[in-house]
C-alpha cells in the first residue's frame, strides 16, 4: 500500500489518532478496480449490507484493505459493515454535517447506553456508547477519482475526538478549515465514524463509485451481536 501524507504504517496510525482521517493513495491495484467495476457499473445505485456479495468480503480479507485496517484497529479486527455509493446524473445528493452514530446488529437487547433503534433495508441498527464507535473504523475504497467537481467527502480534523455531538453543536462547529478529501481511483480514505463530515451534489455528471467497509476492534456487550462479521 501507498500511504499519502505518512510513509509508515506507524505514520498513518498516528494520522487517524489525531485527525480522524487519513488518505492511502494506490490501495487497490488497476485489476482490482477493473473487476470491481464491472460488477458495481456507473449505473449501479447505492446499495447496503453489501457483505453478503462474495467479491466485497473478498475484499474485506483482503491484504491490501486488512493490512491498513490492522495498523490502527490491531490484527483482530474485523469487518461488520459494507455500503456501496455511487453519484450519478440520476443518482445525485449533498449530505449534510453529520457524524455516523449507528452499527447493525442481529437482534434486539436492552441494553444500557445502546439506542435509540432503527430498521434499514431490514436490518436492526443502534446508537451504540461512544466508546463502541470509537473503536470502529471505516475505509472508504475508490473505484473512481474523486475530484473537486463530484462531490468529495468535506471532514473537520480532530472533531471525533468530541465524542458524539448534538445537532446545536454540529450547527455552531466552525467550518472554514474543513478539509476536501480527493482520492484517486483505487485508493482509500480512512475515517473515524465520529468525524464530522459531509458532501455536496456533483457539479458534473460523472459517477463517484465508493464501497464503504467499516470494521470494528472487538465484540458488542451482554450478547448483543454483529450483523455480520468478516
Amino acid at each position: 500500500m501507498n500511504l499519502s501524507d505518512s510513509n509508515t504504517a506507524s505514520g498513518l496510525k498516528l494520522l487517524v489518532e489525531r485527525d480522524g482521517f487519513a488518505l492511502v493513495r494506490g490501495c487497490l491495484d488497476e485489476a482490482t478496480v477493473e473487476r470491481l467495476c464491472e460488477q458495481f457499473d456507473d449505473k449501479r445505485h447505492p446499495q447496503r449490507n453489501l457483505l453478503s456479495v462474495p467479491s466485497v468480503r473478498g475484499l474485506a480479507t483482503s491484504s491490501a484493505v486488512r493490512g491498513i485496517m490492522e495498523t490502527v484497529l490491531g490484527p483482530k479486527c474485523f469487518a461488520v459493515r459494507g455500503i456501496f455509493f455511487n453519484k450519478t446524473r440520476s443518482s445525485n445528493w449533498k449530505v449534510v454535517w453529520h457524524q455516523d452514530l449507528t452499527i447493525a446488529v442481529r437482534e434486539r437487547r436492552d441494553v444500557d447506553g445502546f439506542g435509540p433503534w432503527t430498521m434499514k433495508a431490514g436490518v436492526l441498527h443502534v446508537q451504540p456508547p461512544v466508546e463502541v464507535m470509537s473503536r470502529i473504523l471505516a475505509i472508504r475504497l475508490h473505484l473512481d477519482e474523486s475530484a473537486l467537481d463530484n462531490g468529495p467527502l468535506r471532514v473537520i480534523a480532530g472533531s471525533h475526538r468530541e465524542g458524539r455531538l448534538s445537532a446545536e453543536q454540529i450547527g455552531s462547529w466552525e467550518k472554514e478549515n474543513s478539509v476536501t478529501c480527493t482520492v484517486p481511483r483505487g485508493g482509500a480514505l480512512v475515517m473515524c465514524p465520529l468525524l464530522l463530515h459531509a458532501s455536496s451534489a456533483c457539479a458534473i455528471p460523472k459517477s463517484r463509485r465508493v464501497i464503504h467497509l467499516e470494521f470494528a476492534a472487538g465484540e458488542l456487550p451482554q450478547g448483543l451481536d454483529w450483523h455480520d462479521k468478516v
